[in-house]
């Protein structure tokens, strides 16, 4: 129960901290923290939570991590599921409490995209289906190659959480004009569950293709890389 309420507490930080940024702060009339401050909340969030509960539950925040570590042989498959749930009950939460907070504002009208993920007309650069497929599971395969690397028993000690924070920043910045960034199922999926339209058809997307590239890189990594 510890680790999936660290999971949950872990999620819901990303979500609300990184989509709450996108949402509220990105454009700000002047003092707007656009793409790159958005990368930089979304980084802060795991980087913050990794340190608070990674000796609890492994941080993973997010299925496709959960996916990939037990391809890379780094998680059991009988707690996938439990931590897939706390996950996804985390990042909506997460997303209920940023719907009740942006419709408080005295000028509300729609929640608009709701910081989603979404490709072709959903796309922020009106990126292809292809293309944000190919995005995303190369920048997941790439995040669970860092999270693998930096978390190996040889690898230096206390330094793991600021390398996949950096790690994700970094994935931020290369592709929130693409698909507005997703790596992450449940990050997706609240985010959508709560804007409507065409994002919940989208969702498959952001499902399929961030659990492939884990899973290739758990299969990469335990190949080659997790050998002494």
């Amino acid at each position: 129960m510890k680790k999936l309420l660290a999971e949950f507490f872990g999620t819901f930080w990303l979500v609300f901290g990184g989509c709450g940024s996108a949402v509220f702060a990105a454009a700000f009339p002047e003092l707007g923290i656009g793409f790159s401050g958005v990368a930089l909340a979304f980084g802060l969030t795991v980087l913050t939570m990794a340190f608070a509960v990674g000796h609890i539950s492994g941080a993973h925040f997010n299925p496709a991590v959960s996916i990939g570590l037990w391809a890379g042989g780094k998680f059991p498959a009988k707690e996938l599921l439990g931590y897939i749930i706390a996950q996804l009950i985390g990042a909506c939460v997460a997303a209920a409490a940023l719907y009740f907070i942006v419709t408080g504002k005295s000028d509300f009208v729609d929640i608009g995209g709701f910081a989603s993920n979404g490709y072709d007309d959903l796309s922020p650069g009106g990126y292809s289906m292809v293309a944000v497929l190919v995005t995303e599971f190369l920048l997941t395969m790439f995040f669970l190659l860092i999270i693998l690397g930096s978390t190996n028993a040889r690898a230096p000690k206390g330094f793991a959480p600021i390398a996949i924070g950096l790690g994700l920043t970094l994935i931020h910045l290369i592709s929130i004009p693409i698909s507005n960034t997703s790596v992450n199922p449940a990050r997706s999926t609240s985010q959508a569950l709560f804007a409507g339209g065409d994002y919940p058809a989208q969702l498959w997307l952001f499902w399929l293709a961030p659990i492939a590239g884990a899973i290739v890189a758990g299969f990469i990594h335990k190949a080659f890389f997790d050998k002494e």
